[in-house]
């Protein structure tokens, strides 16, 4: 068998959620040991997150395969001396507790950098760990809110809305994922560690592809606005209403509207002064985007628009359920989709890993661990503890278990 890619990696984990998790859950399917750290006695919040079977959290479970649990209480100075014993043994460590955690528990990076100078500390947090914003208490949309992503998500008549999913939470966990990754290359160069950091604030704002430039550039005369359905700035680009669905359409640039045009049986429209360019195609928006539905409202049914833009080459996609998403034969020949199984939930669909090796083409599938399920298998193989010492921590109620 091959060795996997980050395997001989060791993390410590103190992340929680879903940011954190899914970082240390893909550095996880790369082959890295991960060993993650829960304060007793509750451990990750996520372990109380619906879906619920028999007290087990899917959540936790599509969150934390791969892993291996240890609960202890940091609180107490037997906790904290595992805790800083296990530091030196390891390459990565990451937190993402709100900022003065886990400077509180007393494993602030100058601490953790005496124990191990080669370490990659990674914390993230929602709004960075400086700043006038920092110790505000931070959750995805907060982030989204601050970073002015949510104000451009809905109609420009009514409230801006929030996505039905954990876009920033996920997408920073890349991130941080990224850094550790760029960290450890750079130890691998020098030998020296260091600390990174990831936020959901700074990762939302990196999401403006045009509007921060541009209201910028122009000095303030284009100002970005929430549009609904439709691009504010570029035509046609939007959801159209078909008969049964929605239909993402996108004819904007120069050489796309053309194949619309085609599409539509309409193709002098490509040489039409009124959107013969992209300018053209924005000033003339609301004319443009009535023609477009028009041709929709008039076809026999989505099936038969659907094929006329795959025929011709435009960028288009059916608005999915999640329902038709999961159950839909590309994504999962292709392991966007990929089933589970746990030991008390049974078998169950979660996102699949969305990274892909020609080295390695099968996704890692390891089950989520029960709370402290390895304690004394980490205190053993990383400490040298014995099992009466292991024994004797869990009567003084220093490490816990749990069944779930």
């Amino acid at each position: 068998m091959k060795t996997r890619m980050l395997e001989g990696y060791k993390v410590l984990d103190f992340t929680q959620a879903l940011a954190g998790p899914t970082a240390t859950r893909y550095l996880a399917q790369m082959g890295a040991e991960v060993i993650k750290v829960e304060l007793a006695p509750n451990g990750d919040l996520a372990r109380a997150v619906p879906f619920m079977r028999d007290g087990r959290s899917a959540y936790y479970v599509q969150q934390n395969r791969c892993k291996k649990s240890l609960c202890l209480d940091a609180k107490k100075p037997a906790g904290l001396a595992i805790l800083k014993g296990l530091i030196p043994k390891v390459d990565v460590m990451i937190q993402n507790f709100a900022p003065g955690v886990i400077e509180r528990i007393g494993l602030d990076y100058e601490t953790v950098r005496g124990l191990n100078p080669e370490i990659v500390m990674c914390s993230i947090s929602a709004l960075g760990r400086t700043g006038r914003l920092a110790n505000l208490p931070g959750y995805d949309y907060v982030g989204a809110a601050y970073a002015g992503v949510l104000d451009m998500t809905g109609f420009a008549d009514r409230a801006p809305v929030f996505p039905q999913v954990g876009l920033g939470d996920v997408s920073t966990g890349v991130h941080a994922m990224g850094a550790i990754l760029a960290a450890l290359l750079y130890r691998e160069r020098t030998g020296e560690g260091q600390h990174v950091e990831a936020s959901l604030l700074d990762s939302y704002f990196s999401y403006h592809d045009l509007n921060v430039h541009a209201f910028s550039a122009s000095r303030g005369a284009m100002r970005p606005k929430r549009s609904g359905s439709h691009h504010f700035l570029v035509s046609p680009l939007g959801i159209f209403q078909g008969k049964t669905r929605g239909i993402m359409i996108l004819g904007h640039l120069d050489h796309q509207f053309p194949l619309l045009c085609r599409a539509m049986g309409r193709p002098e429209l490509a040489t039409d002064d009124r959107f013969k360019d992209i300018a053209g195609r924005a000033r003339n928006r609301d004319e443009l985007i009535s023609i477009v539905q028009g041709w929709i409202d008039a076809a026999p049914s989505d099936e038969g628009v659907l094929a006329l833009l795959e025929e011709h080459r435009v960028p288009h996609a059916p608005v999915l359920s999640v329902e038709e998403a999961i159950n839909h034969p590309h994504l999962r020949a292709r392991g966007t989709v990929t089933e589970i199984e746990d030991q008390f939930i049974g078998k169950f669909d979660v996102p699949g890993f969305p990274l892909r090796f020609s080295a390695f083409p099968e996704e890692v599938q390891q089950p989520a661990p029960t709370l402290g399920q390895h304690n004394a298998e980490v205190l053993r193989d990383y400490l040298g503890y014995s099992s009466e010492q292991i024994v004797a921590l869990e009567a003084d109620g220093i490490l816990h278990r749990g069944e779930r």
